[in-house]
């Protein structure tokens, strides 16, 4: 029981991680489809408007749940530079 609830931390952290990179691969799916579906029109102004309305949406899930990604894993697993340190480059 001791490790259990020693480790409890660490299983709840991997499950958030969890939920948050399912929801990016499936997110990234959807808006995959959405675009191929958008770039299927010929008329400039429709693709917009689907782009806008389809694809938009996806992108925005996507970035929340990086977002919380990038506050759960530490600094030194994370190969990329984080979105709020681009914020701050020069």
């Amino acid at each position: 029981m001791g490790l259990e609830k020693e480790s409890k931390p660490v299983i709840d952290i991997i499950k958030e991680i969890s939920k948050h990179i399912s929801t990016i691969q499936t997110e990234v799916e959807e808006m995959t489809e959405a675009r191929k579906k958008a770039n299927h029109t010929d008329e400039a102004r429709k693709r917009a408007i689907m782009y806008g309305s389809e694809v938009k949406g996806h992108f925005e899930t996507i970035r929340y749940a990086v977002d919380k990604l990038e506050l759960l894993v530490d600094d030194e697993d994370w190969p990329l530079v984080k979105y709020r340190e681009m914020l701050f480059l020069r």
